[in-house]
């Protein structure tokens, strides 16, 4: 059997979770640059506010019914997903993170799971305080579906007989389907299936003509017999990217040099936590497509290492060269930022007769600056071409305290 364990408008209880006086009023988070919803309490929802609505849209609604306001909080939002994580890992043999709020879990070999799954549930919330749902069903895509059906039913559903599935598939809309997109949903609807069960009832052979293999999955998943297993060792990523959208528009070379320097140096960060490094850096620059009076510009190049690297030096020597190349005065960049492709663990370095290399002094000075950003908080020892005074970083107005990971925001009792 499968388990989905996923937080309740993770980001939202996230933040409500060191301000305990804003349970029960509406609450929304705010994407990068404070831009459009990303996550809504249910008080939010049923104040008109949808996901994806432009800040600017909703402000009448935000003034109207009082409703908090918060900036995206990633680090915050991480460190709690880890402890969740860690909390849920302590239940299942097996446990393979989907997401930052959502988890899959393997119960095989457990009995009495409508008794073992509240247990689950009652644990985390005690021990993380944020509410999470659990859906158990023989498939994954059972355990998503009966994960939705939970949040209406106390928070724990079981499909563990053919006639809870049934009743479960049975009037379940059909756009609500693990692995169903607009273009499959449009064949629904040309056939006027609505539900899951409607879909359950299709011949097997119609999915693989449809729906090629996934669709094929589908079927069999619906019909409560596993094919996607467990994730027990992950892939190896293909890329790694690290962008963002400035706060004001940049016309110097120079500040667009500290925007990259951050960039790589946060790419080098995760590469080296994942013990990875790459042999192609991207560097990219967006200007605002949607200002037509701009005049357009959106130049990239990729820069090929003769051997692959980690070193925050590195990348960003080589990401500052490729923005001076790339810039042209006059024009008004939005967004920039660069893509490690190539990767290759760091067991597996393979390095050239033909290019010079430091013996790893270069590595050496990555780690100190990991151990020390880590010991005092990140960018107290960074590279100087970040500059200072970042004009250009995201907006953020609504931004929570880093309750978790800053020594100066941890909540004082008194």
């Amino acid at each position: 059997m499968f388990a989905l364990c996923d937080c309740n408008n993770f980001y939202a209880s996230a933040e409500r979770l060191f301000r305990p006086e804003l349970i029960g009023k509406p609450l929304v988070v705010l994407s990068n640059n404070d831009g459009c919803v990303i996550a809504r309490s249910e008080e939010a929802k049923a104040c008109g506010i949808k996901m994806g609505d432009p800040e600017f849209l909703v402000r009448d609604l935000i003034k109207k019914f009082d409703i908090h306001v918060f900036s995206s909080n990633y680090v915050l939002y991480g460190d709690i997903s880890e402890r969740v994580m860690h909390n849920l890992g302590r239940w299942f043999p097996r446990l393979d993170v989907y997401s930052i709020d959502e988890a899959f879990g393997w119960l095989g070999g457990i009995r009495n799971l409508e008794n073992y799954t509240p247990v689950i549930r009652s644990s985390v919330i005690r021990n993380t305080g944020i509410p999470v749902s659990i859906g158990v069903a023989p498939t994954k895509t059972l355990a998503k579906l009966a994960n939705k059906l939970s949040k209406k039913a106390g928070g724990v559903m079981v499909l563990d007989t053919d006639k809870k599935i049934s009743a479960a598939v049975k009037d379940f809309p059909v756009h609500d389907l693990w692995g169903v997109g607009r273009q499959h949903y449009k064949k629904f609807e040309q056939l006027n299936i609505s539900t899951a069960g409607q879909l359950r009832e299709m011949p097997e052979m119609w999915f693989k003509q449809n729906m090629t293999i996934i669709g094929q999955r589908m079927w069999n998943e619906l019909w409560g017999r596993p094919v996607i297993p467990l994730d027990a060792v992950r892939e190896t990523k293909k890329g790694i990217t690290v962008s963002r959208s400035f706060r004001n528009y940049i016309e110097h070379p120079d500040i667009l040099a500290e925007a990259l320097t951050l960039y790589a140096s946060r790419l080098a960060e995760k590469l080296r936590a994942e013990n990875l490094r790459c042999l192609y850096l991207q560097v990219f620059l967006y200007t605002n497509k949607n200002r037509e009076d701009h005049p357009q510009h959106f130049p990239s190049h990729t820069h090929k290492l003769l051997i692959a690297s980690n070193s925050t030096s590195d990348l960003v020597s080589i990401a500052v060269r490729v923005s001076a190349m790339l810039f042209k005065y006059g024009v008004k960049y939005r967004k920039a930022g660069v893509i490690a492709s190539g990767l290759v663990p760091e067991s597996e370095l393979q390095l050239n007769v033909f290019a010079s290399h430091d013996n790893g002094k270069k590595d050496v000075v990555s780690q100190v600056l990991d151990k020390l950003n880590l010991a005092y908080g990140r960018g107290t020892l960074r590279m100087a071409t970040e500059g200072y005074d970042k004009k250009w970083r995201l907006k953020h107005e609504y931004l929570s305290k880093g309750y978790t990971t800053r020594w100066a925001d941890i909540i004082k009792v008194i």
